[in-house]
């Protein structure tokens, strides 16, 4: 039986659950790396994702939840509840140790990670999947137990690149043929979670897949499924999206799709230019680029196929009803670097394949990605990518499922939240306090508020929201978003997002008093949490490296 073939009764058989029982639940945090807004099903994509699409119907989609606009920065606000600048993390993995302080590398002597907290509440605390934090090791930060990727991305078929913490000599050993990355955290996944069981203990588990993030690779029979489907191009699949979504009612207000985008400023290019319209391509490219969208199209749907074998192994030890379940992406489609995606490296090289090489791209040995032409597809209908700080950059798509602690089953919630939410969540639903103090050295405050209100409809504590990522930077407060992106100057761009939640209609000439209500908003938090003019940290803390100016396109 295909493995999938789990989900329904699992489901289904949820919804007639006992009474949660008066014990700590269970936490697992699924997150996934550069997933767009709308690939899954559930948000309005054609990708086959039935687990995630059964976990949102029974539960809730937040469709407001902000990230941090890229892997680390991200990961560092999911894990602390607090900005990233404020743990070091403004920049990307480990920092520079000359940097400023924001920028210098993950801290440990100033928060407190999920792990370290529920651990010292009795919790069993586990980690399979993608860490990109540095030099720190996930064992270093609470967790008992990791299997994964330490770095950023590397190949999802050599197994030689993946890690076991703190016992290397337990790891699994794959026959070379049957290793894929996505299988192996899920496997490890079960494995901790049944090592909870047996001790008898609440899990916490952050379950952190690479997928699907570049190098792009699943199997030719996966693979294979999409083609057809990418051959419509991407403004086709734009179009069809938007509808969904609309037809979902994910969106207040109906607003109007974002146009087809653009390639900014970035490795290889030195001018903004619009992503081509795709009848505009040769045949050759179309198919080249329509492969590309298959192999990532496979690796969300192999990946929604583990969640579901993981989920079926937790049904099978007793664990799944008393589990809350949170999933979310790190940021959104990545469009590095330019319209065609690029091979062997990540940079600007790219060949269009053709013939014969269509049906070796993503097996062992390949390195792909698919550019920005598709990373605007896979947002829609929200305006930008990973990076920038307008909605496409840093909108997650949310799920929450907690059995029949959730009382309005499929229910969406326009409430805006935030990745520092995530902590005070975990740390209200287990009952665990916040402490003040931990190995030696003062905590500070969490910066989020707890979703738990969500769960019953009712409202969460409203206060504004933050982010910043290499001089692309927004503040949310209420209906209202001041937000500058850096190939564009760094100008404030002033939305009401209730009414314009893609953007189109900047208001700024309109509201100017909103607007600069919105930058002392934005300006005091950036003095606070250590944030620093992107240009000015670039040169001076990288002088022998490009010049960077603030551009402004005449």
């Amino acid at each position: 039986m295909d493995k999938i073939g789990i989900l329904f009764p699992l489901l289904a058989g949820s919804c007639g659950f006992l009474p949660v029982q008066a014990k700590q639940p269970n936490i697992v945090l699924i997150l996934v790396d550069d997933l767009g807004f709308s690939d899954l099903g559930c948000f309005g994509g054609e990708i086959k994702t039935p687990v995630l699409d059964g976990l949102a119907g029974q539960g809730i989609r937040f469709t407001e939840m902000y990230n941090s606009a890229r892997s680390c920065p991200s990961r560092a606000c999911l894990l602390t509840g607090l900005y990233p600048h404020q743990v070091g993390v403004g920049q990307m993995e480990g920092g520079r140790e000359n940097w400023p302080q924001g920028y210098n590398g993950f801290r440990d002597d100033n928060n407190v990670t999920i792990a370290e907290a529920l651990r010292l509440n009795g919790y069993y605390t586990a980690m399979s999947g993608k860490w990109h934090l540095g030099k720190q090791n996930p064992t270093d930060r609470g967790f008992e137990d990791y299997y994964g990727l330490l770095g950023g991305f590397d190949s999802f078929w050599d197994q030689k690149k993946y890690t076991k913490l703190p016992d290397k000599s337990s790891v699994k050993v794959y026959p070379e043929d049957e290793f894929y990355a996505t299988n192996a955290i899920t496997d490890y996944a079960i494995e901790f979670a049944q090592k909870a069981d047996k001790q008898q203990k609440p899990l916490f588990l952050y379950l952190a897949y690479n997928a699907p993030h570049f190098p792009l690779q699943a199997p030719k029979e996966r693979t294979d499924k999409y083609m057809e489907m990418y051959m419509k191009g991407w403004d086709t699949i734009r179009d069809e999206r938007y509808k969904r979504v609309m037809e979902m009612g994910l969106m207040q207000n109906n607003p109007g799709n974002s146009p087809r985008g653009i390639v900014p400023l970035s490795i290889g290019e030195d001018k903004i230019h619009p992503i081509p319209a795709w009848n505009s391509l040769t045949t050759d490219q179309q198919k080249d680029l329509a492969r590309r969208m298959a192999i990532y199209a496979a690796m969300v749907d192999i990946m929604d196929e583990n969640i579901g074998r993981f989920l079926d192994a937790l049904k099978q030890t007793g664990q799944l009803d008393n589990t809350l379940i949170l999933f979310m992406s790190d940021n959104g489609a990545c469009a590095e670097w330019h319209e065609f995606g690029f091979d062997y490296k990540t940079g600007s090289e790219y060949n269009t394949h053709v013939g014969a090489e269509l049906d070796q791209m993503g097996l062992k040995g390949t390195y792909h990605h698919y550019g920005t032409g598709w990373a605007n597809a896979c947002c829609t209908p929200l305006s930008l990518y990973k990076h920038f700080a307008h909605e496409g950059g840093i909108s997650t798509p949310g799920i929450a499922w907690w059995g029949n602690k959730i009382k309005k089953k499929g229910s969406i919630d326009f409430q805006p939240c935030h990745f520092t939410d995530l902590m005070t969540t975990c740390l209200d639903v287990s009952g665990t306090k916040y402490p003040a103090e931990f190995k030696g050295h003062t905590v500070l405050p969490m910066e989020g508020v707890t979703l738990v209100p969500m769960f019953n409809g009712k409202k969460i504590k409203s206060r504004p929201v933050f982010a910043e990522h290499e001089g692309n930077r927004m503040v949310r407060s209420g209906d209202w978003k001041l937000v500058a992106s850096y190939f564009n100057g760094q100008k404030w761009e002033l939305y009401n997002i209730n009414n314009d939640r893609t953007e189109q209609h900047n208001l700024i000439q309109q509201y100017p008093e909103k607007a600069r209500e919105l930058e002392n908003l934005y300006d005091a938090w950036a003095k606070r949490c250590h944030v620093e003019s992107f240009p000015e940290l670039m040169n001076t803390y990288r002088p022998n490296g490009p010049k960077y100016e603030i551009y402004n396109e005449k």
